[in-house]
């Protein structure tokens, strides 16, 4: 079968997954970057990261180093995070209140701006202007006090319609953009990026893979719905006061790679960023209220071992997936229509964006 005839689009009444030169084959990396990452909104910071001019995050946009900085003038920009010289790093680490960027390979220095300021020993270079060189910049967005960017706005989705519908559904009481950053913690999975994202976004493992999430959840009442650039799953939580009390979980995926994941007090974003056709890392942001009493303090550090205990055993599963795609046993099998259907609209938006070049 060619592949066009393979990204043609399923029903999800008769869907099967995607086939395993999707997950596998050397060439992934390069056309995901191109028809995916590049033309897509990215999530990359909290605005509390950025608080002052000179506070600086850096990233990684499925290969393309980005930084994100608070300008002298209030603006937070995206730039590349390479030099315009040899491609030497500006940032290599999040920081605070710099007074300019500047690479560490040669010096060169830029303005918070992106406009590069001075270049040591280049008087000898004829029709050489500094002011005339500047940081590729990017797109940006804030939204509920996360700072999405584009690399290609002109192809990414309206961002409008890229959140439609999720503002309802948060209502004013979450106050995500009113929240701390604590710690970022880092996990490298020997899986391609897709692996990782199927199994976020379904909840039909739980049971068998997580015995202690499937303690807080109820199974039975697991909602998974789909909207046209994101998906959420959704279920009643009982974890007591010791973690995060009852409430909702909310679970949302955000085309390609963002995830947020919303519990009374809490907001973890995960961000999926691909590393080679069998290898991603996965870097979780935890966000809390505002709250130094000891009793918070003791919820941030449960909520940190209980998220630990969650994604190893996540990790553990998605790299054994990636062995069987890679066998070459593997025949793509039927979506669960109940349990599957975030899949389902995943490997659809996928087969969009895999067949719009080669139409």
């Amino acid at each position: 079968m060619t592949t066009l005839a393979l990204l043609d689009p399923q029903p999800l009444s008769h869907a099967t997954a995607l086939p395993a030169r999707f997950y596998v084959d050397a060439d992934m990396p390069a056309w995901d970057r191109s028809v995916v990452f590049d033309r897509t909104w990215q999530l990359l910071a909290h605005v509390c990261q950025l608080r002052d001019a000179g506070d600086h995050v850096i990233g990684d946009f499925a290969g393309l180093p980005v930084i994100a900085v608070r300008g002298a003038d209030g603006e937070i920009r995206v730039f590349h995070n390479v030099c315009r010289h040899r491609a030497g790093p500006i940032a290599t680490c999040d920081g605070l209140a710099a007074k300019s960027l500047r690479c560490r390979y040669h010096g060169w220095t830029y303005g918070l701006d992106g406009v590069l300021r001075s270049a040591p020993e280049m008087g000898g270079a004829q029709d050489f202007d500094v002011a005339n060189v500047r940081l590729p910049q990017l797109a940006v967005r804030i939204w509920h006090g996360m700072v999405f960017a584009a690399v290609d706005e002109t192809k990414a989705p309206d961002f409008d319609a890229f959140t439609a519908g999720i503002d309802e559904r948060l209502g004013p009481t979450r106050g995500l953009e009113r929240y701390g950053h604590h710690r970022r913690v880092s996990y490298d999975v020997a899986c391609n990026w897709k692996v990782y994202v199927d199994n976020y976004l379904e909840g039909y493992h739980v049971p068998h893979i997580h015995p202690g999430l499937n303690r807080l959840l109820d199974y039975r009442s697991y909602v998974t719905e789909t909207a046209e650039w994101y998906s959420y799953q959704w279920s009643p939580l009982e974890s007591g006061d010791a973690l995060y009390g009852d409430g909702d979980a909310l679970y949302y995926w955000m085309w390609p790679n963002t995830m947020l994941n919303i519990l009374p007090g809490r907001l973890q974003t995960n961000r999926v960023v691909p590393r080679g056709v069998d290898r991603c890392r996965v870097e979780f942001d935890f966000y809390y209220a505002l709250d130094d009493s000891e009793q918070g303090r003791s919820r941030r550090e449960a909520d940190l071992v209980f998220s630990d205990e969650v994604q190893l055993e996540d990790l553990t599963i998605c790299e054994d997936v990636q062995r069987g795609l890679a066998s070459g046993s593997y025949v793509p099998g039927r979506l669960n229509p109940l349990r599957e259907n975030a899949v389902h609209h995943f490997h659809e938006l996928l087969r969009r964006a895999y067949r719009s070049p080669r139409e």
